[in-house]
C-alpha cells in the first residue's frame, strides 16, 4: 500500500510540474494514522458523483467505494477533502489516488483514527551509497 501511495506523489508532481501551471494548496497539514499516511483510515461510499478538476484529485461515481488515507486539516474558507483511492471493475486492479470533497461521501468503517497531525508538503531526498560528500 506504501509503494501505491509514493507512485503517486511521484506520478501527481511529474504531471503537475510538466504542465508548468501552478496550483494552490489545499492545506497545510492533514490528518492519518501514521506518521507516513500510508495506513487506511476509514472505507467510505461516494453519495453522488464528482469530477476531478485537475490532477490532484479523483472522478468518483455515486456508490463507489473509497478506502480513505487522509484527511486534510480545513484552512479558512476552503472546503474539506480527504485522500484516497477508488478501484475499477476488478478488485486487483491498482488504485487510482487522489483528494475529493468529504462531503460527498459517508463513512461506512472506520478503521483507525486519524489522530497524527503531518504536513502536507513532501521532503525527497535521494541517497546512493556512492556519495561521498
Amino acid at each position: 500500500m506504501a509503494r501505491i501511495w509514493i507512485h503517486f506523489l511521484w506520478g501527481l508532481g511529474a504531471i503537475c510540474a510538466g504542465h508548468g501551471v501552478f496550483m494552490d494548496r489545499l492545506a497545510s497539514k492533514k490528518l492519518c494514522a501514521d506518521e507516513e499516511c500510508v495506513y487506511t483510515i476509514s472505507l467510505a461510499r461516494a453519495q453522488e458523483d464528482y469530477n476531478a478538476p485537475d490532477c490532484r484529485f479523483i472522478n468518483v461515481k455515486k456508490g463507489q467505494q473509497i478506502y480513505v488515507y487522509s484527511k486534510l486539516v480545513q484552512e479558512n474558507e476552503a472546503g474539506e477533502f480527504w485522500a484516497g483511492s477508488v478501484y475499477g471493475e476488478n478488485q486487483d486492479e491498482m488504485g487510482i489516488v487522489g483528494y475529493f470533497p468529504s462531503n460527498l461521501v459517508k463513512e461506512q468503517r472506520v478503521y483507525q483514527e486519524a489522530t497524527k497531525e503531518v504536513p502536507t508538503t513532501v521532503n525527497i531526498s535521494f541517497y546512493s551509497k556512492w556519495d561521498f560528500w
